[in-house]
């Protein structure tokens, strides 16, 4: 039988596939105006008889109706506490068994307790829920090395740190940092030997490699937050923070003069934070002063406040090879005996107006860092330094602790010290380390 075009309306009802027309046994089965799937379908008038000129076999396509079948409908809120009500609640999983304690286990009478501490540490969820501290990447400052070579060298005594070459070098472990959330970075400068002198001017040279690599970062990345060093050691022939008297004094007043040249510098390159580490009296103050009054009122300063004597800095003179040529630091750093001290210095800071203060080293200071975290309301740095790296790496390295645990340990107890940020090589890989656990 020839297929009857039909006209058609929406109608929710039944499932519907297939299109254009119905033939009549369907009509007949449902009736004209019967609902097909989800259409209702009506003869055509004055369609019908053009349509039967057409090739039916061509034109037509057979709808096929299939009734939905629908499911019942929850049973309401009223029904529902009323069946709770006639004691027929629905069911669920049954109380789970009580855990089975191992076989020599002994019998006792539990102790009385009004506290167990451990009740919210039992899972991974609570212990999540009540740390007390927390740290992520925008905590880190990643330190770099750099040297005017286009390649980057490892640094023996810092397993993977390099020397980085200042220009595709740089680029490419800052763009490492920035994918993994680190996004502030200190520059560390290895100076020609022929360009050291015993008052350090290359310090403040503007195009020196320092400032350089502040113009090519900002150029890059202009949202990177960018540190400087501000010292002589890198640049001084005697290898000291300072300007060395003959008599082996470290002069500090003339050495200050020398700091707020070099700030300014860094600052008119594009840094954000100029960091003065060489302990000089004064020096804040006066960089202060200096960075304000060539209008670089916005530039901050965070001053390597509690700045330790100690043994830890080994490998990091070595990546500079900015050992002293004679003697020794302890004239202008900080003993490692003192803790008091850190008070005065930190008290000199805030008055000469630094915005951050700094302690370093970090783990064997961590006394410090609560200390500074308690008695200022500033910012607290802490610096775990090449020495506290090289430590862990050497110990992972013989297979004596696990690295990743290790790491991120140290970094851990650093924060819940009271440090704010923290400069450390471990930046890439913790950060790396985090983002992997939150998901």
């Amino acid at each position: 039988m020839a297929a009857s075009p039909v006209c058609f309306r929406p109608h929710v009802g039944l499932r519907f596939s297939g299109s254009a027309s119905v033939n009549n046994s369907s009509r007949a089965q449902f009736g004209d105006g019967a609902c097909y799937g989800h259409l209702v379908f009506a003869p055509c008038k004055g369609r019908e008889s053009s349509s039967r000129n057409r090739n039916s076999s061509s034109s037509s396509v057979r709808a096929i109706a299939e009734p939905v079948i629908r499911k019942p409908a929850p049973p309401t809120i009223e029904e529902c506490e009323a069946a709770v009500v006639a004691g027929n609640p629905p069911p669920a999983p049954p109380v789970p068994a009580k855990p089975k304690a191992p076989e020599g286990t002994p019998v006792i009478t539990p102790l009385t307790l009004t506290s167990r501490p451990r009740r919210n540490r039992r899972s991974p969820a609570l212990r999540a829920a009540f740390q007390e501290t927390l740290i992520t990447p925008a905590n880190f400052i990643l330190p770099l090395f750099v040297h005017e070579g286009e390649q980057s060298t490892p640094i023996g005594a810092m397993p993977g740190c390099y020397r980085l070459g200042w220009r595709h070098g740089l680029i490419d472990e800052v763009y490492k940092a920035r994918d993994v959330g680190v996004n502030s970075v200190v520059l560390f400068p290895k100076v020609p030997d022929a360009l050291k002198t015993s008052s350090g001017d290359e310090a403040f040279n503007p195009d020196g490699l320092v400032p350089r690599c502040i113009r090519l970062l900002k150029d890059k990345f202009p949202d990177l937050v960018i540190y400087t060093d501000v010292a002589l050691d890198p640049y001084s022939s005697d290898g000291h923070d300072g300007i060395v008297r003959e008599d082996g004094v470290i002069m500090n007043d003339e050495t200050v003069h020398q700091l707020c040249k070099q700030a300014v510098a860094q600052a008119r390159a594009g840094a954000d934070v100029v960091s003065p580490s060489d302990m000089m009296d004064g020096r804040v103050g006066a960089i202060r002063r200096a960075l304000d009054s060539e209008g670089y009122t916005d530039v901050s300063i965070m001053a390597y406040t509690a700045k330790y004597a100690s043994a830890f800095y080994g490998p990091f003179r070595e990546a500079l090879d900015s050992n002293p040529r004679f003697g020794d630091k302890n004239t202008y750093q900080m003993n490692p005996a003192n803790y008091r001290e850190a008070l005065i210095e930190t008290r000199a800071d805030e008055a000469e107006g630094a915005d951050i203060i700094m302690v370093k080293p970090a783990m064997p200071y961590l006394d410090v860092i609560r200390l500074l975290r308690d008695n200022s309301s500033l910012p607290v740095s802490a610096y775990q330094v090449s020495g506290e790296y090289s430590m862990i790496k050497a110990a992972a390295a013989a297979g004596m602790l696990d690295e990743k645990k290790a790491m991120l340990e140290s970094l851990l107890s650093i924060r819940r010290a009271g440090a704010d940020v923290i400069l450390t090589y471990f930046a890439i890989p913790a950060a790396q380390a985090l983002s992997a656990e939150r998901f």
